[in-house]
């Protein structure tokens, strides 16, 4: 029988997507569901988005569009940088892709050859180590445990890098513990790696979702030297409440840039040209929509952390952008809820997902069996009782 190629026996599913799926089949059987488990961030766009959608539409000419994104995407892109702090870029620095996944899949296969090692700060997204694999990359993790808030230190980076690393992926803020770096953080990072001559793919595409007035710190900034070799990756999914438009974009050297381009002419072609325009009208129109949103969030972060800190045994460093919290659950294991026994992350997730109907994703399915992740980005009144639920779990194990 002819055979599959061999990297598909090193591609997974993604684990987040297999607990949403698994939601929504028991919500179509009629179980009373609720689900912690996608980042969507549960919002639409705003009605000048849709307006440039329908306009450009009704001119569509049915053409093929730029590998590289038509030039007012662009111009809208480089501006949102520029309002960042995060200036000098031009469109020979920018490339567009189908979602911010399809972009780093892009960036790790322009970079990365058949085992490279790369750094991975863990917890990590799923798809860092899932995209590593399927290239054949070897993915270097660096434990960050829930006693450091998550977060790397300049001590563990700098062992961490060998003469072997070709690059790291940073995260920030993180999916999946909503963990943000401060100034002085992101500073002393930077300052290990303009020691080595690595690449820094740098993942920010949760940058103005950030909570309690903390402003937003970049390696680039810290350390402009940086520009040469850091590759930064942002889409409009979570910002602008699009992720169904899967817009992604990459800002970096020009080189990198244009091999995005090239792979694009090969594969995508380019993206949907009414995708174009409903991103530059989201980039470049008003944007008090993302800003009541991320007070929102930040609302509803306060609101998780009650009911985690109410949990007696239970660990949750206190996350400060994203819509994600990260529990050390470890607590429970051992015990039983009901006649269900809890021995670990995922025996927790399905207990609580069968008991209650509450959906979380395991801890595993991040680096870190002894958490679970729950992204509290549903509905208010979606939340308050799927929360109540949560405690109520942790109130009746034994």
């Amino acid at each position: 029988m002819l055979k599959l190629a061999d990297r598909m026996g090193r591609a997974k599913p993604s684990a987040i997507m297999v607990v949403a799926d698994k939601a929504k089949k028991l919500k179509a059987e009629g179980r009373d569901i609720i689900s912690f488990s996608i980042g969507v961030p549960n919002f639409l766009p705003g009605d000048h988005v849709y307006q440039a959608a329908s306009a450009a539409l009704a001119k569509d000419s049915g053409s093929y569009g730029s590998n590289r994104g038509p030039d007012a995407l662009l111009d809208a892109f480089i501006k949102h940088l520029d309002e960042g702090g995060l200036t000098g870029y031009t469109r020979a620095n920018i490339a567009t892709g189908i979602g911010a996944k399809q972009v780093l899949f892009n960036v790790m296969y322009a970079l990365l050859e058949e085992g490279d090692e790369i750094l991975i700060p863990t917890p990590y997204w799923t798809s860092y180590v899932d995209i590593a694999d399927i290239l054949g990359a070897k993915s270097e993790l660096i434990y960050c445990s829930p006693e450091q808030d998550y977060k790397l230190t300049p001590a563990q980076l700098r062992v961490a890098i060998k003469p072997t690393t070709k690059a790291i992926l940073f995260n920030n803020p993180s999916n999946p513990t909503g963990m943000v770096y401060d100034e002085a953080e992101i500073k002393a990072l930077a300052d290990v790696l303009v020691e080595h001559q690595i690449w820094i793919i740098s993942d920010d595409i949760y940058n103005r979702m950030i909570f309690d007035d903390m402003g937003y710190a970049h390696l680039l900034k810290a350390r402009p030297e940086l520009r040469d070799r850091l590759i930064l990756i942002d889409s409009l999914s979570k910002t602008y409440g699009m992720p169904g438009w899967r817009l992604g974009f990459v800002a970096g050297p020009e080189a990198l840039a244009q091999a995005i381009v090239t792979l694009n002419s090969n594969h995508i072609t380019n993206v949907a040209e009414v995708v174009n325009a409903a991103g530059t009208a989201a980039l470049s129109g008003p944007q008090d929509l993302p800003a009541a949103k991320c007070k929102e969030f930040q609302h509803k972060r306060d609101e998780v952390m009650k009911t985690m800190n109410s949990i007696v045994g239970l660990k949750c460093p206190l996350p400060r952008g994203a819509f994600y919290v990260f529990p050390d659950v470890s607590v429970a294991f051992g015990k039983s809820h009901r006649d269900t026994k809890i021995s670990n992350d995922v025996d927790l997730c399905s207990a609580l997902l069968d008991s209650k109907g509450v959906a979380v994703v395991p801890g595993s399915a991040f680096g870190e069996p002894r958490a679970i992740r729950i992204s509290y980005s549903c509905k208010p009144a979606e939340l308050s009782e799927g929360l109540r639920r949560f405690a109520e779990f942790f109130a009746e194990l034994s």
